[in-house]
């Protein structure tokens, strides 16, 4: 039972038993088998499931499952606060790897100012955040195709405060939305109401608020959301890498079909080689756009379901997906025309192979009547 105060506050707020994850997503390759990842990692794991909400139908899966390591890690400083001594990672099968650590706080509401400004874009935590996917991406290896582990990194945070009740005051949202934010000064009503408008709740003591950067989360059992969270930001990443290769094959596509003439006569072939990397590249981003999206299915749990598609409106996936899909469209109409172009040389080769045949057959007979007389 929750005691709310009539009149809330941030400074009446007191959370004596609080979590901050800091989850960092790095692209590590094509694809992953977890199932051979599985094998090569000795340390503790396991396959990671969805704990789902009371009554609620378990459809909401991972297709397949994403693989858990536990790391013993030694504390870090952030904040004034330490870290726990354990650091998770999870392996997702279309190259995806998250890396989460676990801060403990307690106290007023108003106190985590300090330290969501600690941990925006926190050098420390981003750099050992690195360092442990590169020595797990080193272990599995052989089981990534393709791997290599791709510069930017998609940070979020998520405060998860179990004894607390979402209130509705405007200085309570006030607080939330600046810890959101990472903002210390005041914000302006409209700054809160974008800040804290991605609201959802299961029952009357719970909430989730999704920002952008970051999400607050009131209520005890939270690890279902905490999951469609991570989900949420290796996606995210994941939409940013293809968005990014797309556009680098746009210009690649571009500079081949406008390349001068004379340049492609001199590279026979060349042309269908461009064509074919294209194609090859089409056929990639394509399916591997498909299995990141359907390797969380949302087909049972209602309340799962919309706290995916909260995040996903917060987070603009279908922005991102109507781009993707659009420059998946201009390559598309780019490799018609270079296969066209490609084509209509093949045929104006044959032809002139035709015509200097021709004019062989008729210089022949000459050249036999010249050579016996």
């Amino acid at each position: 039972m929750y005691n709310r105060p009539l009149f809330m506050t941030a400074s009446s707020v007191s959370v004596t038993r609080g979590t901050c994850h800091v989850l960092f997503a790095y692209d590590v390759g094509w694809s992953i088998d977890l199932g051979a990842a599985e094998k090569r990692i000795s340390a503790f794991k396991e396959r990671s499931s969805i704990k789902h909400k009371p009554r609620a139908p378990q459809y909401l899966q991972f297709q397949p499952p994403p693989l858990r390591v536990l790391q013993e890690a030694p504390p870090l400083s952030v904040g004034g606060r330490e870290t726990e001594g354990a650091v998770e990672l999870l392996l997702y099968d279309f190259g995806a790897l998250s890396v989460s650590y676990r801060v403990p706080f307690e106290g007023e509401l108003s106190t985590l100012h300090d330290l969501s400004e600690e941990l925006y874009e926190n050098p420390r935590l981003l750099a050992d955040s690195r360092r442990r996917a590169e020595e797990l991406v080193s272990l599995v290896g052989p089981a990534i195709e393709r791997v290599v582990i791709a510069d930017p990194v998609e940070d979020y945070v998520v405060y998860h405060l179990e004894n607390a009740y979402p209130g509705d005051e405007p200085s309570f949202l006030h607080t939330l939305a600046q810890i959101l934010r990472s903002e210390r000064g005041p914000l302006s009503d409209q700054e809160v109401g974008e800040a804290t408008s991605h609201r959802i709740s299961f029952g009357p003591g719970d909430a989730a608020f999704v920002d952008w950067n970051a999400a607050i989360l009131f209520g005890r059992e939270m690890e279902d959301v905490m999951a469609v969270l991570a989900f949420a930001n290796a996606e995210l990443l994941e939409s940013r890498m293809l968005d990014q290769k797309l556009d680098l094959a746009l210009d690649q596509a571009y500079a081949a079909l406008s390349r001068k003439p004379w340049r492609r006569f001199r590279l026979p072939g060349g042309f269908q080689a461009d064509s074919a990397r294209i194609a090859q590249f089409q056929v990639d981003s394509a399916v591997f756009f498909e299995r990141v999206n359907n390797t969380l299915k949302l087909i049972g749990d209602q309340y799962l379901a919309r706290v995916y598609r909260l995040t996903s409106r917060r987070f603009h996936f279908e922005s991102w997906d109507a781009a993707i899909l659009r420059k998946l469209q201009t390559l598309d109409s780019i490799y018609g025309k270079m296969s066209d172009q490609a084509t209509a040389r093949r045929m104006e080769v044959l032809e002139w192979i035709i015509i200097v045949l021709i004019a062989v057959s008729i210089v022949i007979p000459f050249l036999v009547g010249a050579s016996d007389h």
